[in-house]
């Protein structure tokens, strides 16, 4: 009967403490830390594994230590320039793994996350309120910058990181909003304006520079084209001192003549004319009147064109030759 009693009693013995090591088990994964409590006094940091405790004695306190967002929640801020503005924001922490942080998270702020809320909503009041609305528009990234390091400083002994902050929105009231509009559409418009005039003040200029740019060609052609008559003139000068000296006369008949049949125009001369004597002479044809002639023939008309040389001229009067 005692035998029976005592094994009895050691089975029970035996299933109590499974059942007793079974409650105390506690698993912390690698995205928590936790705190280990006993009697209501912390007894030890727990790391992510294999955690035992004594059930009913000892409690344990689960922490994330991943980056947690939380929003600001929108409220009514006055802009330094008395408008209602319709503000936003996004604060992203996370609390750090260190025994040290994580025991601050518990035991040096009451609801954390809670109090990051209210923080953040009013840092937010401080830095728009000293602004106006469109510079708190444009300089987003400011107050961003001094939203998160006022918290940071002010988290330091909560054992969080502030790991950043988002303005999300500022949105001022509807009539104001609609003014906004319209002074940006005269901006807009403004500008394009300004850069047509200018667009076309350019095609203008450039219009003008052509212009002075073919003035300018035709100019220095005309120049050049003076140059190349003027010694042409030159040339002619110097070969009429040379080879026609007294004979200026002669000369400018010639180019006259010259001249006339370059255009193809046709000339009556009579056969006792001097211009019929001087391309007699130039192409080696003695004149009429040094001919010795068997008999009075009665003179013809000739006709000098640019087709026909002197030579042909002279032929025509009847092909006589000096002996």
């Amino acid at each position: 009967m005692l035998t029976s009693a005592l094994s009895f009693a050691l089975s029970f013995a035996v299933l109590a403490a499974g059942i007793l090591f079974l409650a105390g088990v506690r698993i912390v994964r690698p995205t928590s830390r936790a705190l280990v409590e006993r009697l209501g006094r912390y007894h030890r940091f727990a790391v992510p594994g294999f955690n035992w405790i004594i059930p009913v004695v000892d409690r344990l306190i689960l922490v994330n230590v991943t980056e947690v967002m939380v929003n600001a929640q929108p409220q009514e801020i006055i802009t330094n320039d008395n408008l209602n503005a319709q503000v936003d924001a996004q604060v992203y922490f996370k609390v750090k793994p260190d025994e040290e942080s994580v025991k601050n998270s518990q035991y040096s702020v009451f609801d954390y996350k809670y109090q990051i809320v209210n923080l953040a909503r009013t840092t937010l009041r401080n830095i728009i309120g000293t602004l106006t609305l469109k510079s708190a528009n444009s300089e987003r990234g400011k107050i961003n910058s001094e939203l998160q390091k006022t918290m940071r400083d002010e988290t330091t002994h909560w054992g969080i990181e502030i790991v950043r902050t988002e303005l999300k929105e500022i949105d001022p009231p509807k009539d104001v909003q609609e003014t906004m509009n319209k002074v940006v559409k005269a901006e807009n418009e403004k500008v394009a304006a300004i850069d047509f005039a200018t667009a076309t003040e350019t095609i203008a200029d450039g219009a003008r520079r052509a212009e002075i740019k073919r003035a300018e060609g035709i100019k220095q052609a005309k120049i050049l084209a003076a140059e190349g008559e003027a010694q042409a003139i030159q040339l002619v000068n110097e070969a009429a001192d040379k080879y026609f000296v007294g004979n200026a006369q002669l000369l400018k008949r010639l180019m006259t003549l010259e001249n006339s049949l370059s255009a193809n125009t046709k000339f009556v001369v009579p056969s006792n004319g001097e211009l019929v004597n001087i391309i007699g002479d130039m192409s080696g044809v003695l004149p009429l009147s040094r001919l010795v002639k068997p008999e009075k023939t009665p003179p013809m008309p000739l006709v000098a064109t640019s087709d026909t040389s002197a030579r042909t001229l002279a032929g025509s009067n009847g092909g006589n030759r000096a002996p």
